[in-house]
């Protein structure tokens, strides 16, 4: 039997780690970067805080965060196949459970109508478009999503 895990979504930060996103990301288990981090410095910063699964985003060209970073990142966690990759319209939404986006810098919490798919795109806790500063946060365990949310920062 596993355990419930927390993962804490952020995307689209663009070289800054505020003070109230290092905060609410303490205790996560694992945290999915969805695109335009845009700092070998912020990636090394996260993974202190819990392992990083990230993808890479537009304005990520010039920056190397490991051989197993690309465009589109796949793992499998908490019994749930993970996709990250910047863009929601690359998803392929057949091969995952849990599918994560970013580059429109705007929240999104949604179930595939077709798929069943859980859709999230945590905004931004940098730039925010629309609306103040927000990252996801999802909980899942054994196959199962328990919690999935946008978070306000």
């Amino acid at each position: 039997r596993w355990e419930p895990m927390r993962y804490d979504i952020v995307s689209d930060t663009h070289g800054h780690l505020s003070a109230e996103l290092l905060r609410a990301l303490e205790g996560a288990d694992v945290i999915v970067h969805a695109g335009d981090m845009c700092s070998t410095a912020d990636a090394r910063r996260l993974e202190r805080i819990a392992p990083l699964k990230l993808c890479k985003g537009n304005n990520d060209w010039g920056y190397d965060y490991g051989p197993f970073v690309g465009n589109v990142t796949h793992f499998f966690a908490s019994g749930l196949r993970w996709q990250v990759c910047h863009y929601q319209e690359r998803l392929d939404l057949e091969v995952c459970d849990v599918a994560i986006c970013g580059h429109t810098h705007r929240p999104l919490l949604e179930r595939d109508s077709r798929t069943g798919v859980l859709v999230m795109n945590p905004g931004s806790p940098s730039l925010p478009r629309g609306g103040g500063p927000t990252m996801g946060r999802i909980v899942a365990e054994d196959g199962r999503l328990l919690k999935a949310e946008i978070v306000g920062l």
